[in-house]
């Protein structure tokens, strides 16, 4: 038997799905840029998913191979910064690791943006789950790994 908890699980997880493959197509300028960029395994033969259900959150664009999530960011996200500290930080509980760039950065200087997603993809994976932060590292070491945070 279903439960009515279930039922609505199903509903809101139809919904977002609906929704992912809506904003498939109406992508910003730099999701269009950096899509051609990645597509067709195009980036080191490393295959990309855009407008991806992860849990309750779509996300722009994500390896599933290297567990890497691309947020492309407009101005709106400087208002949101708290709903995308705690975004993050569902994906990383979940193994990802999430890069983030302004849209204008897309479109001015995509070879920057693509050079730091290949360093990113081709290092060693995150283990899944992560560490805590500190475990195995000297006081004051540094836990990024280059991530690009906005």
């Amino acid at each position: 038997m279903v439960t009515e908890k279930t039922k609505h699980a199903r509903q809101i997880n139809t919904f977002h799905r609906a929704f992912a493959r809506s904003m498939r197509h109406m992508p910003t300028d730099a999701e269009k840029k950096f899509w051609w960029q990645v597509r067709d395994r195009r980036l080191a033969g490393f295959k990309f998913k855009r407008q991806y259900l992860v849990g309750p959150y779509i996300v722009d664009f994500v390896c599933l191979d290297r567990k890497l999530v691309i947020e492309l960011d407009g101005g709106q996200h400087a208002q949101r910064a708290l709903y995308d500290r705690d975004r993050d930080a569902f994906l990383r509980s979940r193994g990802f690791r999430v890069m983030r760039f302004w849209n204008d950065e897309v479109l001015t200087n995509m070879d920057g943006v693509i050079e730091g997603i290949l360093l990113a993809l081709e290092g060693p994976p995150h283990p899944t789950p992560l560490p805590h932060r500190g475990r195995g590292q000297a006081s004051g070491a540094s836990t990024s790994e280059g991530e690009n945070n906005h």
